[in-house]
């Protein structure tokens, strides 16, 4: 048992993020869900797709195509195909999200620089460490055909 549940905590870790975004959404008037999208694709280049969004953050299908399309509208993102495959859409952003898109990471670097007030460089590598065990751990359990230890 751990003596301290990280997880109880989430809510609060949750809550502070949305407070440090939430003037981003207000200065561009765009919704939390359309703003964490673009910060997806601009922090994972490799990700491009609304199907990379759905699975890595756990986002519903629903939410994120509609949050896709009025992006598109906006003009803040393209769709692109590759040659013979009109299936798959590869998200490109338009230059139009670029003060959006550094906004966003300043509040991601506020909400960073907040967390980790006072502890040591040394600490927050091991819990890189740790963290990427855990996600690791996390995935493999939830991958399809998986789920036991």
């Amino acid at each position: 048992m751990l003596p301290l549940n990280p997880w109880e905590h989430q809510s609060a870790v949750k809550a502070l993020y949305a407070k440090c975004v939430e003037s981003v959404c207000e200065k561009h008037h765009i919704t939390r869900m359309e703003l964490d999208i673009l910060l997806f694709l601009a922090n994972n280049p490799r990700y491009d797709t609304a199907a990379d969004i759905i699975e890595i953050r756990y986002l519903s299908k629903s939410q994120v195509s509609a949050s896709i399309k009025i992006l598109e509208l906006e003009g803040y993102l393209q769709k692109n195909y590759a040659p013979g495959n009109r299936k798959t859409a590869h998200l490109a952003i338009r230059e139009k999200a670029s003060g959006i898109i550094a906004d966003g990471r300043a509040a991601q670097e506020k909400f960073m620089a907040i967390m980790f007030r006072e502890i040591p460089q040394e600490d927050i590598e091991i819990m890189k460490k740790c963290n990427a065990r855990m996600l690791r751990n996390i995935y493999g359990y939830l991958k399809p055909g998986q789920g036991t230890l």
